[in-house]
């Protein structure tokens, strides 16, 4: 099993995830290899919340061109956590 804090990579702000926050759901990338019961364990302890269920899609890295040399991004995974009514969470502690 991974540690916690390398089973979490960052969490993933942009328009669309900060809507679905609205609903008590938030994204995060994590580690391609990991699974949901870990990423859950994860950020129970890490945030101190009550999990409701957790989503995660794997999004493939685009091909891309950089100064006439080409190259692949890396494919990652990324998760969407729902959390219990009255639970709230903090980006700022937890992750560095």
């Amino acid at each position: 099993m991974n540690s916690l804090y390398n089973t979490i990579l960052s969490p993933i702000i942009t328009e669309k995830a900060t809507k679905v926050s609205e609903n008590n759901q938030f994204v995060f990338k994590v580690k391609i290899d990991s699974n949901k019961k870990e990423i859950k364990k994860a950020i129970e302890k890490l945030f101190k919340v009550k999990v409701k269920n957790v989503k995660t899609i794997k999004i493939k890295g685009k091909n891309k061109v950089f100064k006439g040399t080409k190259g692949r991004r890396s494919d990652y995974k990324k998760a969407i956590i729902c959390l219990n009514k009255g639970e709230n969470l903090d980006y700022s502690g937890g992750i560095n």
